[in-house]
């Protein structure tokens, strides 16, 4: 299977699952995969996957589970993107889509960050996704 360019072989390479509800299925597809870029994996009447960066992503239709933004404290998932082009798309992407920032795209200088490049955003049911890039891969696996 290949997503994106990530090539995933399930006999030697696990593959990461996450589950969220939505409001809205139509909605959440449209954007999972028109603004994202993720393709669309199994469907049924209730729910569906995404995948998104090589992450199965099960998206299920669950309004009364659905949590404002303001109540997910530092709750979010992600993606750290391979190069400054892709993480820069997707910005693009986000920014038409007329989505707001939670946290605008920046670049962060403290030590601690190792100059990571990030913003987050929410999807339309507010669950929030964080995107990164970091110009030296040791700086996020150490």
């Amino acid at each position: 299977m290949e997503f994106r360019g990530y090539r995933m072989h399930m006999a030697d390479t696990p593959v990461i699952h996450l589950s969220l509800p939505v409001n809205d299925l139509v909605t959440a597809r449209d954007f999972y995969e028109n603004v994202l870029g993720c393709s669309i994996g199994r469907e049924r009447e209730d729910w569906f996957d995404a995948w998104f960066f090589g992450l199965q992503l099960t998206l299920q239709s669950r309004p009364l589970e659905v949590m404002d933004v303001s109540q997910q404290g530092v709750r979010h998932f992600g993606v750290v993107l391979p190069s400054l082009p892709e993480f820069n798309e997707l910005v693009k992407r986000v920014n038409a889509s007329g989505r707001p920032w939670i946290s605008e795209p920046e670049k962060h200088f403290d030590a601690e960050l190792s100059g990571k490049l990030s913003g987050k955003f929410a999807d339309p049911s507010g669950n929030i996704i964080e995107i990164k890039f970091y110009k030296n891969e040791q700086d996020y696996q150490s």
